[in-house]
């Protein structure tokens, strides 16, 4: 399953949010770091939802960028 993810750089790192899952959440000094730190985060947040007999819900959220029409 794919989920988006949203990425905001501040002054000094990358902080990565998933809005499908939440709680899952990550923050590094590059963006490849954040990236590998998120995927860590989902993995774990997926296994404990699956070990107390969740269900997975089934990922909603779409991202896409829309110009600005100046």
């Amino acid at each position: 399953m794919k989920y988006a993810v949203i990425c905001e750089k501040t002054a000094t790192r990358n902080s990565v949010y998933v809005p499908d899952r939440p709680a899952c959440v990550a923050a590094g000094g590059t963006l490849q770091k954040t990236e590998e730190l998120v995927r860590g985060a989902i993995e774990t947040h997926l296994a404990a939802t699956e070990e107390e007999g969740d269900p997975i819900p089934v990922a909603t959220t779409l991202a896409e960028y829309i110009a600005s029409p100046a």
